[in-house]
């Protein structure tokens, strides 16, 4: 298995209202803000958040994390919307320097796939 290449990341900025669940360490995933216990990063509840998923969707996905450091995540993305929207950017970043795809914000959103059916147009067959 090839081993990835280290692919420098810029520091984040810095913290305005720390939140009790969740935890930014340098040595844990490279200072990324996490949900403590984890190694679930604050920026991907976001994105699934942000992408339209509920927290019954969220929880599911995640069930170790539990209620109350789902949602305290949720609240420090909101209180602090910059650091995680600078993890998001550090990240995408980072993989488009590996020639990764990002996952982006809505990783959620439905793709325009091509069907063989060439007689759709997209209009609804039930509107008049």
């Amino acid at each position: 298995m090839a081993k990835a290449k280290n692919v420098p990341l810029p520091p984040l900025p810095r913290v305005l209202v720390p939140h009790p669940h969740v935890r930014s360490e340098q040595r844990v995933l490279g200072g990324s803000p996490h949900v403590d216990g984890s190694r679930v990063p604050v920026r991907r509840l976001w994105a699934w958040h942000r992408g339209g998923a509920s927290i019954e969707t969220l929880l599911k996905r995640y069930p170790a994390l539990g209620p109350a450091r789902l949602l305290d995540a949720l609240a420090f993305a909101y209180d602090n919307r910059e650091v995680v929207e600078a993890d998001i950017a550090r990240e995408e970043a980072a993989l488009a320097a590996l020639g990764k795809r990002p996952v982006g914000l809505r990783p959620m959103a439905q793709q325009l796939l091509p069907f063989p059916d060439d007689d759709f147009d997209g209009a609804d067959p039930d509107a008049d």
